[in-house]
């Protein structure tokens, strides 16, 4: 077994004894006759040197104990899930340690923790949530956690390292390994499965084959699973530094035919270059280019984005048809990729919002590259801002990373041609604020002009006038009212 570094020791000591509130409230659980540990996330990060300002505890006490016992020490308490053991707390160091200049090895001086009484949570074979159930000592709580590395403990009043099930030896290893047997664990909570995927992404590590081979053989235990939590778990792993590694191991074990189905469903399919390929890799390619442009272009991680990237594409196998030379083509994978997408983000339980926006990331991913067949009209690039909306500028870094062709002269032609319809876009958006377009009349002047009253006819007018704006450029109130007089009239006449 290892033991701990001089950098790991300091680290552990430092996140016990540096914080004044930190200590004070390891104080009062002592005072009380409780346990208090460190655990989980916190250690492992600590251990991993990238520990931040959450903190997570467990203990002997029950929820209405650790209330009673931080509320004095907190600047707010807020009950996460009384009924699942934990309670929630913001500390803050006194003012006069919290100055700025004076924290030491930038030690955050706000601390968001949670503690949680010891757990002994099981599912039933039928139960979409877990029982919890109260346990009475630390080794019960560690032993039933997802995985070795977030199993272990620091002794809050000792800074002892408790670590029965040598996760220290896993994270030098950087592998992802279960407490107890992999099968009781997964049928403990069928969620460790996604967890896996996750941690594997986040962390860099690689699966323990005993891990893999459960993951494989119990994959349909996920159903019993509720379809929020595995989509918190699919955004985590999906934000993180490497979608790639997880998403892999989703396909590999199979757990992603449940889950995500469409996603395996692309390996079947070879892209429609013929080249090199196949959908699935190129999927996961843009994924990976989507996350290169969105840190080059100074954005956060951006789920909507990720999402879009990953299910791009996931309308070709619908839509696959063999044509003279046994040529292949995916034609309107567009449309039917965004209602799939659709499909698959409402059984998820994504909100109305998330789905709307990646509906029309697909749908409209491949319209750019009429483009590149002729140079556009200011009207057809009026047409591209609109429809985009706000999801414009993910559409910039979506459309720019599906190309993944290994032919550097057509990569750098869709780049320029990429750059050209940007620059466009900025030129006219400079003279017309082309994210704002509206008619050059509004509703009360249409009706003002024409002397009608509200009803359908305004919002037919005010249609056609919104297309003038967009095909013609903005006018002059004259020259719009002499335009919607001449439609009028027409309209009247026929």
């Amino acid at each position: 077994m290892l033991e701990l570094t001089a950098r790991q020791a300091k680290a552990l000591e430092h996140v016990r004894t540096n914080s004044p509130k930190v200590t004070a409230l390891a104080s009062a659980f002592q005072a009380a006759g409780h346990e208090l540990y460190l655990v989980g996330g916190s250690v492992r990060d600590a251990l991993l040197g990238r520990l931040g300002n959450d903190l997570d505890f467990t203990t002997s006490a029950r929820p209405d104990e650790i209330e009673k016992l931080v509320k004095p020490l907190a600047k707010a308490t807020w009950d996460v899930g009384r009924a699942y053991g934990t309670i929630a707390a913001l500390l803050v160091d006194d003012p006069e340690d919290a100055e700025e200049g004076k924290e030491e090895d930038n030690q955050p001086k706000e601390w968001q923790v949670e503690i949680t009484t010891f757990r002994a949570d099981t599912y039933t074979s039928d139960s979409r949530k877990p029982e919890v159930i109260f346990g009475d000592h630390l080794a019960g709580d560690l032993i039933r956690r997802d995985f070795t590395v977030n199993a272990m403990a620091v002794d809050m009043y000792t800074g002892k390292l408790l670590d029965p099930f040598r996760g220290l030896d896993d994270l030098e290893l950087r592998t992802i390994r279960t407490p107890a047997a992999p099968e009781i664990s997964f049928s403990d909570d069928p969620l460790r499965m996604m967890r896996a995927a996750r941690f594997i992404s986040q962390l860099g590590f690689l699966p323990d084959v005993d891990v893999v081979h459960a993951m494989s053989d119990m994959k349909e235990r996920i159903e019993i699973v509720s379809a929020e939590r595995i989509r918190t778990e699919l955004d985590k792993l999906l934000l993180s530094n490497n979608p790639r590694l997880g998403l892999n191991l989703m396909v590999e074990t199979g757990l992603a035919d449940i889950v995500l189905p469409e996603l395996p469903a692309l390996k079947l399919e070879i892209d429609e270059h013929h080249r090199h390929k196949d959908v699935y890799e190129h999927s996961l390619l843009v994924l990976e280019q989507a996350i290169d442009l969105e840190k080059s272009r100074g954005h956060q991680p951006d789920l909507i984005l990720r999402i879009a990237a990953l299910l791009h594409d996931i309308g070709k196998p619908a839509t696959r048809q063999f044509g003279p030379g046994n040529k292949v083509s995916f034609l309107h994978h567009d449309i039917v990729g965004a209602k799939l997408a659709k499909k698959r983000m409402k059984a998820l339980k994504y909100s109305n919002e998330q789905i709307d926006a990646v509906y029309k990331l697909i749908e409209l991913h491949l319209r750019f590259y009429g483009y590149t067949d002729a140079e556009w009209t200011d009207s057809a690039v009026r047409r591209y801002v609109r429809d985009a909306g706000d999801q414009l500028e993910r559409l910039h870094i979506l459309t720019r990373a599906d190309c993944t062709s290994g032919n550097l002269k057509k990569v750098a032609t869709l780049k320029s041609a990429y750059d050209q319809l940007e620059w466009r876009i900025e030129m006219l958006n400079e003279q017309e604020e082309l994210d704002a377009i509206r008619p050059d009349l509004n509703g009360d002047q249409i009706m003002q002009i024409l002397g009608i009253k509200p009803g359908r006819v305004v919002g037919e007018a005010y249609k056609f006038m919104l297309e003038k704006r967009i095909d013609d450029g903005p006018m002059d109130e004259q020259k719009a009212t002499k335009v919607l007089l001449q439609w009028w009239e027409e309209r009247q006449s026929s």
